[in-house]
């Protein structure tokens, strides 16, 4: 009270004076915030004091939500004023493996209204597993004239109608970036939508769409596009007309090739060697959709620069792969079919030593009428020759615990270890023991892992394991692993830092799920599915817990389990668009 008093008294120079004492103390602190690039960061100074507070929700430029229940459009606008760039996700992750069903929600456009409103200046939308409808990108295209960056990644609800009315009225377009979505796909002819006097693109990205494109429209957008940087196109665009795109775009740092596959005769092939050779800032490589080995030495001359090759749609052979490799010292990041084998693994090896994420993708494993694929071999031999690896997945027909062993003995600095055996329920196939010491060797090892996923035959060991020793651990995937309730309790009591857990197909009921009460409304979010938690179970959670969101979908026979859960904390409450076959407890 004697503070107020004295306050009243002070005269209007002197409440002048503190004005301006105030804004300075705003504006270094604003300037202070702005160095801060990661959002945990940011997160952590917004909870000093009421004052950080409200500077940093003023000076945040960007935000990022990881479940689009967890908050409502309404909340993020009355914290934050001046966003530009929004980074949204919708559907587990589990979505990806048709875990959940169609129609499940994530629908963007209650956001736009929202944003529309609160945000005109919106810059930047980059969604994953959301759903975005045709009328969605319209009208996000006609009510945010400054914007420039549109990323979906693994989206649906939307077709190219929608990308033209984006291409017909985004006039500052700096980045179209389509992955891996479920478009309806009619034609190719959007990308005449760009208006004529457009030049601003840097980043286009339209591999994964199916049609035909408009070439002569692409071709023209190329050369207006004076700062493109980043080309991927689909498998429809020919070798002679990729040829035509590099000559008119020589400054390009990212490549996504599209068809390698059609028949060139010497002039023409020496054309394409030749547009590659004056591509000297090409850094990234992808594509192949379809693959014509013999035009694979028209890439060696921007090998020795490539950091990043994406050959994860290419069935390419294990000798091509080889001769490639030989050229590529620079590599950092090789994603690959398990059709290279262990014998263009172990190329790797010898060929990239500064490999630092590896990904391996599964193919036909019964191709040709023989057993395909990598084992622990091709592992082993990458580990020896790239100690810089801290990334990797690897889908693999066969593991020993000694060989994860040796991996992790070779890189101790895995940050991100995914190992999935094809067969789930597979031992080490030579001692026919559990897996259990392989995956206790990687989170004894590697003290800074903060993802994992296990595969195999594993016991609760491997879950004690994880509980007592992966202390840095953020996301962990289980799927048909585990003998009992304890091992999910280990997992849960003993990683403090834990954010995701995932789990499919484990014999973890009500007490597993029971023994996270004080750790779920630390976590972004909770999936099972065909455990053998109960109805029952699920309720209990939910009283316990109101401030979470319990979900559960069911379909088929009552047999009084949930067919799947989904649990995730929320400020916002339940949410009110949930179809008939989620109830929320």
């Amino acid at each position: 009270m004697e503070c107020n008093n004295r306050r009243k008294t002070e005269s209007p120079e002197q409440n002048q004076c503190l004005n301006q004492a105030t804004n300075i103390q705003h504006e270094a602190l604003e300037c202070v915030f702005g160095v801060l690039d990661s959002r945990k960061d940011r997160s952590a100074v917004s909870l000093v004091c009421k004052e950080w507070y409200r500077v940093e929700s003023f000076s945040r430029r960007n935000v990022f939500i990881g479940n689009c229940y967890s908050v409502s459009p309404e909340i993020v606008a009355r914290r934050f004023q001046h966003i530009r760039s929004v980074t949204l996700k919708g559907k587990p992750r589990f979505s990806d493996f048709n875990l959940v069903p169609p129609n499940w929600g994530a629908n963007i456009h209650p956001w736009l209204v929202v944003f529309a409103k609160k945000y005109p200046f919106l810059e930047e939308l980059r969604l994953k597993r959301m759903t975005i409808t045709d009328e969605s990108l319209e009208f996000l295209a006609l009510n945010f004239p400054s914007f420039k960056v549109l990323s979906l990644l693994s989206c649906d609800g939307f077709s190219t109608d929608g990308l033209a009315a984006i291409a017909t009225h985004c006039k500052n377009l700096t980045e179209l970036d389509i992955q891996e979505n479920g478009i309806d796909d009619k034609s190719g002819n959007w990308l005449s939508c760009f208006p004529e006097n457009f030049t601003s693109l840097e980043i286009l990205n339209f591999a994964n769409l199916q049609s035909d494109v408009n070439f002569d429209a692409l071709e023209k957008l190329v050369v207006r596009c004076k700062s493109l940087k980043t080309l991927k196109v689909n498998k429809c665009v020919t070798l002679e007309q990729l040829e035509r795109l590099l000559v008119r775009a020589p400054q390009l740092g990212e490549l996504g090739t599209g068809s390698f596959s059609q028949v060139l005769g010497t002039y023409k092939y020496l054309e394409l060697e030749t547009a590659f050779k004056n591509c000297k800032n090409l850094h990234t490589i992808s594509g192949f959709w379809v693959v014509a080995a013999q035009y694979y030495p028209a890439l060696y001359p921007v090998c020795t620069n490539l950091t990043f090759l994406n050959f994860s749609y290419a069935p390419i052979d294990c000798d091509d792969f080889a001769k490639i490799l030989v050229h590529c010292p620079k590599l950092q990041r090789l994603w690959v079919m398990d059709t290279v084998e262990d014998k263009g693994l172990e190329a790797v090896g010898s060929n990239c030593p500064l490999l630092e994420e590896l990904r391996v993708f599964p193919s036909d494993p019964f191709e040709l009428g023989y057993p395909r694929g990598v084992t622990e071999t091709g592992f082993i031999a990458v580990s020896e020759g790239c100690r810089r690896l801290h990334y990797v997945l690897y889908f693999c027909c066969q593991m020993t615990n000694a060989a994860v062993a040796t991996v992790v003995q070779n890189c101790p600095n895995f940050t991100h270890f995914r190992l999935c055996i094809m067969d789930p329920g597979e031992p080490d196939y030579v001692t026919h023991e559990p897996m259990d010491e392989a995956f206790g060797a990687v989170v004894k090892t590697c003290t800074k892992l903060q993802r994992l996923a296990v595969s195999g035959y594993l016991t609760d060991l491997t879950f004690e394991y994880i509980g007592k020793y992966a202390k840095n651990l953020e996301t962990l995937s289980v799927a048909f692993a585990g003998s009992s309730d304890w091992g999910m309790q280990c997992v849960l009591e003993g990683c403090p830092k834990l954010t995701k857990l995932e789990v499919r197909d484990c014999p973890f009921g009500n007490s597993a799920l029971l023994s996270g009460l004080e750790k779920y409304e630390s976590m972004r979010s909770l999936w099972m599915s065909d455990c053998k938690v109960t109805m029952n179970g699920c309720r209990l959670l939910a009283k316990e817990m109101p401030r979470l969101n319990v979900e559960v979908i069911k379909h088929g026979i009552d047999n009084g389990y949930p067919n799947r859960l989904y649990v995730y904390r929320s400020v916002a409450g339940p949410r009110k668009d949930a179809p008939a076959f989620v109830r929320t407890l």
